[in-house]
């Protein structure tokens, strides 16, 4: 029939159409942020300049320039078989980087390589995401789609399309109802002429495949949405208190195990109580990065009068209004020796701060300013996960830093690592344990042995097992 043969017309149509659109989609920096997060963040550096468990990655399209692109392909794809064939430079970073062999990826398109050298040459010289110096908006622009391809990178591209079939889709709907129509004029059968649109719409077949469409699009935002629960990378959450790792661990070298002393001898690394602030704080009371009204906060949680230095006996019987005046006073006191006296500005500041500090230590669920601060937990591994900190600690000898980041750099911390299984998976599959010198592995008698005649150069975390499902599952 005449409509069945423009039908598949109009389906070619469409066909060409989507790959036309296709055709248009290029490597983005965007796309190789997210691929190097996936991929690679776990063993190199993101400021693409340092060195980590692998080299640092800026410049490396200059060091493979002496080779064909597809060499530097085919080692970041699969860098053993590169290894084996001989390559000299495979070779070269192989003996360099003390024989670790990188976790191979042969899922990733040329597509997505060029999109992540794109993120790391861009990161690595300073202009993935800086704006064009004098440029307007025409620049910006322009900028957007050459550096990051434009409106067909990442999702906006699958949603143009999305949103296209959908119109086509309608527009197709309503030329098949009119060729019907005609079809059955000429063949004599009786019609009430061609159905509207809304009609169309409200078909049976056309209900059954919204309905159909509701159920594929809702288990796939479903399982997704499973599979990134508690996975929030980037994650930065504003404290009841403002603390500065930057201060504490950066600028005075305070070792992470001091306050989050759990790392070394249990499962969890433990948000460290108040006493353990008050170790120097019952000494240190001005100097504070933000003030003092969130030292004062320390304070108050635990009932320590810094004006006497001495904790406040019965505190947790003082009413709100005795403890407001212990603490104003101290508040008072500071501006005084600040400013010379307590004027209105003062006065003013003291309440400011005073409610302030009210609101951080109170809330529904703790409705009284005594008792332990209500920190906001960053790191949340989902319950059918287990993970020890003692072990990755003292025995595997994991520094902090390779999953929560340079944490002595950041004013204010966020998840570094995405936690995801895929991430945990390739550490353990590059990681070496510490072998030598650790009673731990002294029942691993084969692979001590291979070590000493040399057959071995050393041992993953995968070989001796880190990759079974009940490591890591209940």
């Amino acid at each position: 029939m005449i409509y069945k043969s423009l039908l598949i017309r109009l389906s070619y149509l469409v066909l060409c159409l989507f790959l036309s659109f296709s055709a248009f989609a290029q490597p983005s920096a965007d796309a190789g942020k997210t691929l190097f997060r996936n991929y690679c963040a776990s063993c190199h550096n993101r400021d693409m300049k340092s060195d980590m468990t692998g080299p640092a990655l800026g410049g490396v399209t200059e060091r493979w320039a002496d080779y064909p692109e597809s060499d530097l392909y085919a080692w970041i794809r699969n860098s053993s078989a590169l290894i084996s064939s001989g390559h000299p430079r495979a070779n070269e970073i192989f003996n360099q980087f003390n024989k670790v062999q990188m976790t191979p990826f042969p899922n990733l398109t040329d597509d997505d390589i060029a999109s992540l050298l794109l993120y790391i040459q861009g990161t690595f010289d300073g202009t993935y995401g800086a704006p064009v110096a004098g440029a307007g908006a025409a620049g910006a622009g322009q900028q957007a789609a050459e550096g990051t391809g434009g409106i067909f990178a990442g999702k906006a591209f699958y949603y143009i399309i999305f949103g296209f079939l959908v119109i086509l889709a309608l527009v197709l709907a309503r030329v098949l109802n009119r060729l019907k129509y005609l079809t059955e004029l000429q063949a004599g059968v009786e019609t009430t002429g061609p159905r509207s649109l809304w009609a169309t719409l409200t078909s049976k077949g056309m209900i059954g495949i919204i309905i159909f469409a509701v159920i594929v699009l809702g288990g796939y935002f479903t399982v997704n949405s499973a599979i990134s629960l508690n996975r929030m990378q980037e994650y930065q959450p504003d404290q009841p208190i403002k603390f500065s790792h930057a201060t504490h661990a950066g600028l005075h070298k305070i070792d992470c195990q001091y306050c989050h002393d759990g790392a070394r001898r249990s499962k969890s690394s433990i948000i460290p109580a108040t006493n353990t602030c008050m170790n120097c704080h019952k000494a240190i009371k001005v100097g504070s990065t933000y003030g003092t009204a969130e030292l004062t906060k320390i304070y108050a949680s635990i009932g320590f009068d810094p004006s006497k230095d001495t904790y406040i006996e019965n505190y947790d019987q003082l009413s709100e209004e005795d403890i407001k005046k212990v603490y104003t006073s101290w508040i008072a006191n500071q501006y005084v020796l600040d400013n010379g006296k307590l004027d209105r500005k003062g006065e003013l500041m003291m309440e400011e701060q005073w409610d302030g500090i009210k609101e951080s230590l109170t809330s529904d669920i703790k409705p009284q300013i005594q008792g332990p601060i209500e920190w906001i937990r960053l790191h949340n591994l989902p319950d059918h996960v287990y993970f020890n900190h003692s072990q990755h600690v003292n025995v595997g000898e994991i520094a902090c830093q390779q999953c929560h980041g340079k944490v002595e750099e950041m004013k204010v911390v966020k998840q570094y690592a995405p936690l995801s299984m895929g991430w945990c998976i390739n550490c353990h599959r590059e990681t070496e344990v510490k072998f030598s010198d650790n009673p731990y592995y002294m029942s691993y008698a084969k692979y001590h042995e291979e070590i000493k005649e040399g057959t071995r150069s050393g041992v993953t975390v995968e070989e001796i097992g880190g990759l079974e499902c009940q490591k890591c599952h209940y």
